[in-house]
């Protein structure tokens, strides 16, 4: 597990395209066993596996506990073809785009089939296993043609949805021809939020907007990798092709609308 330490927006106006790739950027997700980024940006978790077989949650040093979730909740997007998670004993299948909540306590999770992206926060209660199904969910369809922003998100962990201590997750398609996501973009100070691109051809690129509003950075962000973003930092990009990707939050609250707009031509 890779341990990062948090930033402040004094600091990104001195980096680099590589201080930027090592600080912001997740790469190599999905190999055969779970690997993963510890983020000191609200203590959240951000990992992956593609298992050839069964793989075990394991229990990372840097966490001090005895097991994952001793402290903590989980969220799991299968972004592959159907998989199995077993939760102390108890299997849920999760077809493609499917979520599974996993809450404090949980001793023993496995993963197997599928393609898993797991994120994590610290959790103060015990809350219980969800699974929500791609197919279940309420779509929110948003952007349109013109704006070659169209896009629709599903919901799956939020605060009228699956409970959480203070996980916030979901899933958002873009349409063919569609490329730009969260345009116009926002803050929120209150919630670290990361996005896991995926549904991307292996040439196609994401260009994710980062940074202050007034002072933004740039990620060229392949399928399959993901972006930390701080709460003082927008969180927005452009594909060469359409895509989609799992957002999560982390942070002080659960509601979905607290968020400071920032209009296009205030960007910088």
């Amino acid at each position: 597990m890779d341990v990062r330490h948090a930033t402040g927006p004094d600091q990104i106006r001195h980096f680099g395209t590589a201080e930027l790739r090592a600080r912001y950027l997740v790469e190599n997700l999905f190999g055969p066993e779970v690997d993963g980024v510890y983020t000191h940006q609200d203590r959240m978790v951000v990992a992956g596996v593609k298992p050839p077989g069964k793989a075990r949650l394991p229990v990372f040093d840097p966490l001090r506990s005895a097991y994952f979730l001793e402290r903590r909740e989980l969220g799991v997007v299968n972004i592959g073809g159907a998989g199995v998670v077993e939760v102390d004993g108890q299997a849920y299948e999760l077809d493609t785009k499917d979520c599974l909540y996993i809450g404090r306590g949980a001793r023993e999770v496995t993963f197997e089939g599928g393609t898993f992206y797991l994120v994590s926060a610290p959790a103060h209660t015990a809350l219980p296993t969800a699974h929500a199904r791609l197919k279940d969910a309420e779509p929110v369809r948003l952007g349109s043609p013109d704006g070659s922003n169209e896009r629709t998100i599903y919901k799956y962990v939020h605060r009228d949805g699956i409970r959480s201590c203070q996980l916030v997750l979901g899933v958002t398609v873009l349409e063919p021809g569609s490329m730009w996501n969260t345009m116009p973009c926002h803050t929120h100070d209150r919630r670290t939020e990361v996005y896991l691109y995926f549904d991307l051809p292996p040439d196609q690129r994401v260009f994710h907007l980062m940074g202050r509003p007034d002072e933004t950075r740039n990620l060229v962000v392949a399928g399959g990798q993901a972006v930390i973003s701080p709460s003082w930092s927008v969180h927005c990009g452009f594909g060469t092709s359409s895509y989609a990707f799992v957002w999560a939050m982390a942070g002080e609250d659960q509601a979905f609308d607290d968020m400071d707009h920032v209009a296009v031509t205030e960007m910088r």
